[in-house]
């Protein structure tokens, strides 16, 4: 069977070049948010696009987000496949009526008769010092909402391929990325029909310990907290959720039946952060299996603060992780 050349990049410029392709495969894909033409977008996701397609297709808005999504919105029911960039997933707050109150009923409320095909894409969590509102993790406030997809990518793979699926996918769709994992290194198939089907969660590290359960940049802490427990002779199963809504228990409660105990890990606030969610589930769906109770680590139910010091304390490590888990080994 042949095998597909790897090409190396970073997650940034996967996105890119997912973006780039599909606006190259299909005119009705274009993409509108604030600063994303001349500009490049805050993050330089959106480099040379502007050029390359011209601005009805890279469309340079206000500081608008009712305005732009809600024009995202109308186009996709037109049969339009617009990418919404928000400048950081935290701006999005503004936009949640137009997300939440039409993007994910319209479908169910016109009786299947009009679809909104769009992705609503950004910077989610926590950079370097963008302080308390520009560091939100909003994944969970959607994952909370039937009628959307909502997908929180970890690897460079990952990113190309699950955009690809969420350009392609004729719903409304939450793609939130990490600033942290902009410079992430990895490869890509060199495959423009490539793509990571949601709702299918992924073991990136087989273990036979303990299970921890992650999504976005906390599945790379995982990854390294796995590292330094093998260090110390226990078996690590890294389980990488990957899509948030749908949410795959099937793959993660085997996971944990396996290793007989888990924690979960999750940037957003501890308190009723979407971790808290598949902690709960786990121990309604594996209670007879456990060997100790669930336990998760969450950022610190505080604003963020500006002060790098400070902001560090405020969003899990490796550290954190592992005192959890030598709690229930």
């Amino acid at each position: 069977m042949a095998t597909a050349t790897l090409l190396e990049t970073t997650f940034r410029d996967a996105i890119h070049s997912c973006i780039d392709e599909e606006m190259t495969r299909n005119p009705d894909v274009f993409v509108i948010g604030e600063d994303i033409g001349r500009y490049e977008g805050t993050f330089k996701v959106t480099k040379g696009l502007w050029p390359k397609y011209g601005e009805k297709r890279v469309i340079d808005t206000p500081i608008v987000e009712p305005g732009f999504t809600g024009i995202a919105i109308g186009a996709a029911m037109t049969g339009l496949r617009p990418i919404v960039e928000m400048m950081t997933m935290s701006f999005s707050i503004l936009a949640l009526d137009q997300i939440i109150n039409h993007a994910a009923k319209i479908h169910y409320m016109t009786g299947g008769q009009a679809k909104v095909p769009m992705v609503v894409r950004g910077p989610g969590g926590a950079a370097k010092q963008l302080s308390a509102q520009h560091s939100h993790s909003m994944e969970g406030w959607y994952a909370h909402c039937p009628g959307l997809k909502v997908v929180a990518p970890a690897t460079v793979e990952d990113a190309y391929g699950m955009l690809k699926a969420a350009i392609w996918d004729d719903n409304p769709v939450i793609f939130t990325e990490n600033p942290g994992l902009y410079t992430l290194k990895g490869s890509i198939p060199d495959d423009k029909d490539f793509s990571v089907p949601f709702g299918k969660a992924n073991i990136l590290r087989e273990g036979s310990d303990i299970s921890l359960v992650g999504y976005s940049r906390m599945t790379q802490v995982n990854l390294a907290v796995a590292d330094a427990l093998a260090q110390e002779g226990v078996s690590a199963e890294v389980v990488d959720v990957r899509s948030l809504l749908p949410l795959d228990m099937e793959t993660i409660n085997h996971s944990v039946v396996k290793t007989h105990r888990a924690v979960v890990v999750y940037e957003d606030w501890r308190s009723g952060g979407f971790g808290a969610e598949i902690a709960q589930r786990i121990s309604e769906d594996c209670f007879d299996d456990l060997d100790a109770p669930v336990l998760r680590v969450g950022g610190l139910n505080v604003p963020m603060p500006y002060a790098r010091v400070l902001e560090l304390e405020c969003i899990p490590d490796v550290k954190d992780v592992l005192e959890k888990v030598r709690r229930i080994l």
